[in-house]
């Protein structure tokens, strides 16, 4: 762990929507979080996207809102470059007393994934890719943000433009500057179809490492759009009439000996490929609270707007819920397209591999690959609504078998107290709530 450059640090652990739950402590206590000396109540990552308690939550009313013990994630400490004063953040996991984890904990669940993997001498290769959308939140409503060389507001997308990137260019330089600072694999940064939409990828890793570099990523995009005068939203539906912010999620497995499993010789990938399809094509549905966790989330499932909501699977096929995409062999890899930007890092990944683990260990066979355009074949769909997502992940036998059943009862209780909450702001007031919360 990196000694704090600045009289304080802060610690953080990561609740159930992606929010960071900690403390500012002196630069002197750094030392003592390997043995236990930071402490926080469960209860802090069972909180609503407001940040306020869940009613009735045993979490709170029924263990007396008891401390778990925190200790640092395997990442350590990063700086925060878009401080005035520099200074460290340390992400942190939940424990009982006892030292088993805290399951409410989502870096825990995707931990207890991973450890399946771990089991079979595996482990998971990820990445991610993100869009998140430029905006002047100044008024009472969202605007595309003033363009930085002629002060014009951007009246229009520019797909791939590279006159777009360079007019951006302080701006993403300092994003690119700071992810090196943090140790974030930034790769590409390109213009995407809204307005001021862009996207950020990020190079494939081990898959807790890829899902600390997309909640960091975050931070780093928001902290820095601030510093120059506008905002950044990874709200999944900014614009009402533009396009949406996903998150794509990239993965293999490698065995032991660094072979890729996915990898058999042949174009189409290996027998255990098929069977991670299987998985996460028989989870889709019930998981569709975890890629579309918020009130706005299902307005980006529009029809015509390109969003994945169809259950299916291709071989390069951008219209299809997973893709398997092209290219050398030996890179055999399964993309997940339907999330939202507005997810939890964590929650996905856990969602994705536990699916995909669970088709592996029961040797599901997909059916046949979708050809042509998803969007107008008549196929399986993920919930239409808020609430139907709620209510299928709350009750779905695979959801039971990927993820703890206490993340999933405190997941539950706090969607459904957002959306009892959200449905007394007025919709044109909603985007407040969610700007620079997911």
């Amino acid at each position: 762990m990196t000694t704090a450059h600045s009289a304080t640090f802060r610690i953080g652990a990561v609740d159930l929507n992606g929010q960071l739950r900690g403390k500012r402590l002196p630069s002197a206590h750094l030392g003592k979080l390997k043995n236990g000396g930071a402490r926080l109540p469960f209860s802090a990552l069972n909180l609503d996207v407001w940040g306020c308690d869940i009613d009735d939550s045993p979490l709170v009313f029924e263990s007396g809102d008891q401390d778990g013990v925190l200790l640092p994630a395997s990442r350590g400490s990063v700086p925060m470059p878009w401080l005035a004063t520099p200074s460290d953040l340390v992400l942190m996991q939940l424990f009982h007393d006892d030292g088993t984890a805290f399951m409410g904990d989502p870096t825990q669940a995707l931990s207890a994934v991973l450890d399946r993997f771990a089991a079979r001498g595996w482990s998971v290769v990820a990445a991610t890719e993100m869009e998140f959308t430029l905006v002047d939140d100044s008024g009472d409503h969202l605007c595309p943000p003033l363009h930085p060389r002629d002060g014009r507001r951007l009246a229009a997308s520019d797909v791939l433009s590279i006159t777009e990137l360079d007019a951006f260019d302080a701006f993403f330089t300092d994003v690119y500057d700071g992810a090196a600072a943090m140790g974030i694999p930034l790769q590409t940064m390109t213009a995407e179809s809204g307005i001021g939409q862009f996207e950020v990828t990020l190079n494939h890793q081990n898959a807790m490492k890829a899902a600390d570099d997309a909640l960091l990523i975050k931070h780093l995009l928001r902290a820095t759009a601030r510093n120059h005068g506008f905002a950044a939203t990874f709200m999944a539906k900014p614009y009402a009439d533009d396009a949406g912010n996903g998150m794509h999620v990239h993965f293999s497995v490698v065995d032991k000996d660094g072979n890729n499993v996915f990898d058999d010789g042949t174009d189409e990938g290996s027998d255990l490929l098929k069977s991670a399809v299987a998985g996460c094509l028989s989870a889709m549905r019930a998981s569709s609270l975890i890629f579309a966790p918020n009130g706005s989330s299902y307005d980006r499932f529009a029809p015509g707007a390109h969003a994945p909501t169809t259950i299916c699977w291709g071989y390069e096929n951008r219209t299809a819920a997973i893709r398997i995409p092209g290219g050398a062999q030996a890179a055999r890899r399964i993309e997940h397209r339907v999330a939202g930007g507005d997810v939890n890092p964590y929650l996905i990944l856990a969602a994705i591999l536990g699916a995909a683990i669970e088709g592996i260990e029961s040797a599901l066979m997909p059916p046949p690959p979708t050809v042509g355009n998803a969007y107008g074949q008549d196929l399986p769909q993920l919930a239409a609504t808020w609430a139907e997502a709620i209510d299928l992940f709350e009750g779905d036998d695979v959801i039971t078998r990927c993820l703890p059943a206490e993340l999933i009862t405190n997941l539950v209780m706090t969607k459904r107290q957002e959306m009892l909450k959200l449905a007394e702001v007025a919709p044109e007031a909603q985007w407040q709530t969610y700007l620079e919360r997911v």
